[in-house]
């Protein structure tokens, strides 16, 4: 646990942040504000996991498709990643909020748990609700170690639970190994463990999205959020889910890798769509509030110190039906019970100052005394203002608490705010 405030902590994260960059702010090769270059994308943290531009990076379906069409690749979580294309980020970022962004995302991890137990033994590892979710639906769940600490965060889904057992779960891209080996390890006597590294993703983004993917797929109209099924897409047999990581309307469509250019390609041809890398993601996720895995949570994180109390379904907490029973329970459901036992909590900030704050900025009270940290930090494309997550004191937690971040030597003022600080557009029905 973090207990004070200042350089950052060492990093024990056993993976890279989550499938996004920070959202460079130059691309120019010039060195960042610590003198790190950012012709290697200073976004991937921590840095001893951070894959260098020599190394033999492995590359996506869709890999060819991404030169083509003229992208940046940088080294990201093992792979050759676009960060963007030759419209840019800010334009990426701002159709995709207008219209459809497309993004590949096969870096991700995707694997089956299959079995009449899996839904109760995937329950065991998390502290969230596994066993009631219906079929057809979709859930946010957190690995977690023994001290309650996040060793990734993850999408799982119902597919067939009540005939037989089959539960659908994308993990990050540079945690999959690490998740697959755990999750094997831990309930592989107990339910099938399937990874499914021939598969694709692809995740479509925008209000537009459907719009564009009821064309070649009639029916995903009728879909809400946090639902999905199989569809055929372009003649490709997928599996999709109406979510994503923009705060916007979407859909993230898994697809056999054989078939990943084809569904590209043919989604690309509608006129509402047009690609989108690893920096608009990023400042997407950012202003719709999400975290980064690796930056705003990690090992040393618990779901309470990163305000994601939400998560934590009430059958899992204490007086539930199936209380506490996962990794750190008895730390985790004390923090709830007792708020004042944290000595840190996540935050939003905002400033009126166009002075970018970054990560790992340190935050001060109006007495100059360090209280907290930056974790995530750009210019909003859509508010044209600073926006950070950060971790404080909880005494600097309240919405509408002054803070200064230390920018270069000098104080840029900002604000404890809501989130998400762009409104999200999730279908809901």
């Amino acid at each position: 646990m973090q207990t004070g405030f200042g350089p950052p902590k060492e990093q024990t994260a056993v993976c890279q942040p989550l499938e996004a960059c920070a959202g460079p702010a130059n691309l120019s090769g010039k060195a960042d504000s610590r003198g790190r270059p950012w012709s290697v994308p200073w976004f991937c943290l921590p840095l001893e996991h951070r894959v260098s531009e020599e190394q033999n990076l492995l590359k996506t379906p869709l890999n060819g498709l991404h030169l083509e069409l003229g992208a940046r690749m940088v080294p990201f979580a093992g792979y050759s990643m676009p960060v963007q294309y030759p419209a840019g980020l800010m334009a990426e970022h701002h159709h995709t909020r207008n219209a459809a962004g497309l993004f590949d995302v096969s870096h991700m991890g995707q694997l089956r748990l299959v079995g009449p137990d899996a839904a109760a033994a995937f329950e065991s590892l998390m502290p969230v609700d596994v066993i009631d979710l219906p079929v057809g639906k979709q859930r946010y769940g957190l690995l977690l170690n023994d001290e309650g600490g996040i060793i990734d965060d993850l999408m799982f889904f119902n597919r067939d639970v009540a005939n037989g057992g089959d539960i659908f779960v994308i993990v990050n891209g540079a945690c999959k190994a690490g998740d697959i080996a755990h999750i094997q390890q831990k309930i592989g006597q107990r339910c099938e463990v399937i990874p499914m590294p021939e598969m694709a993703l692809l995740a479509l983004q925008g209000p537009e999205a459907v719009t564009a993917l009821q064309r070649l797929a009639p029916g995903v109209e009728k879909l809400v959020f946090m639902t999905g099924g199989r569809f055929s897409v372009a003649g490709c047999d997928c599996f999709l889910t109406r979510s994503g990581y923009t705060g916007e309307d979407g859909f993230e469509i898994s697809v056999h890798a054989s078939q990943a250019d084809t569904l590209a390609r043919a989604l690309l041809a509608q006129p509402e769509v047009k690609p989108a890398g690893l920096g608009a993601r990023n400042s997407l996720r950012l202003e719709a509030g999400l975290c980064l895995y690796g930056n705003d949570i990690d090992t040393t994180t618990t779901p309470i110190e990163a305000a994601l109390n939400w998560a934590i379904q009430k059958v899992r907490r204490t007086g539930g039906a199936r209380a506490g029973g996962f990794p750190g329970a008895d730390k985790i459901l004390a923090q709830l019970a007792d708020p004042a036992s944290l000595t840190r909590k996540r935050v939003a900030l905002i400033a009126s100052a166009r002075v970018p704050v970054r990560e790992p900025a340190v935050l001060e009270n109006m007495d100059g005394q360090a209280v907290g940290q930056v974790t995530s930090g750009l210019l909003s494309p859509t508010l044209n203002q600073p926006i950070a997550l950060a971790y404080v004191h909880p005494d600097y937690a309240l919405v509408g608490t002054e803070l200064f971040a230390m920018v270069r030597g000098k104080p840029v003022p900002m604000q404890v705010s809501a989130t998400p600080f762009v409104p999200a557009r999730y279908h809901r029905g």
